[in-house]
């Protein structure tokens, strides 16, 4: 267990590192089963700079919803994390992060559409944004499972972009990827209305990307 908080300490400050989240913004998760086999995840605390975390500091919270009410607080969005663990099961780790452009983009509320086959990379023929809601609320959590319906990585409205993988290593990378296609559609969009791909050419994308870091 203390592995695990290490490794979530070690890509929370690569967070701020990067600049995909400045000092307290976004949080991350890595789903766990404690001894006694309840399932659940250790997420990074509510208001702490990541620079100053410690292993102590990372908060266990149930599939239940539940945690320790004597220790730190979790993250205010800790049940996105919930839902998204209950909903996805393949899914073992996320990434939350108000990353530059995503952020900016998300406050136009539009989805990601195919300009650029790299979309793919999300699982779908584009990336959606989830509907507006107060941050830590449950209708926040409904809207970004809806959003990442057949995908991988959503912006959420006025509010950020969410992505999940297998580790954090992988969910911190498509974190990245996302940000960087954000950065290249608003580009695009101030020479004009990009050319987006058809379906049929992104269908032929998905089924290579199948095969796509292997």
């Amino acid at each position: 267990m203390i592995k695990l908080k290490k490794e979530i300490i070690k890509f929370a400050q690569k967070l701020n590192e990067t600049k995909l989240s400045p000092l307290r913004s976004g949080n991350l998760s890595i789903r766990v089963k404690l001894k006694n086999k309840i399932d659940g995840f250790l997420i990074t605390p509510s208001g702490i700079k990541y620079e100053k975390l410690s292993t102590k500091d990372i908060v266990f919270v149930s599939l239940e919803g539940e945690y320790n009410k004597k220790g730190l607080e979790p993250s205010s969005e800790w049940r996105f994390h919930q839902d998204i663990y209950i909903n996805k099961k393949c899914c073992k780790a996320i990434v939350h992060s108000h990353s530059l452009n995503a952020t900016a983009l998300s406050t136009h509320r539009v989805k990601i559409p195919a300009f650029n086959y790299m979309v793919a990379i999300a699982g779908g023929i584009d990336i959606k944004c989830a509907e507006y809601a107060t941050f830590g609320t449950r209708q926040l959590s409904n809207n970004i499972i809806k959003a990442l319906k057949d995908r991988t990585a959503c912006l959420i409205a006025n509010h950020g972009q969410i992505t999940y993988g297998s580790s954090l290593d992988e969910a911190f990378e498509l974190a990245e990827e996302i940000e960087n296609i954000s950065k290249q559609y608003i580009l695009a969009r101030q020479l004009g209305n990009p050319k987006i791909l058809s379906l049929n050419q992104m269908e032929k994308v998905l089924n290579k990307f199948k095969n796509y870091k292997k």
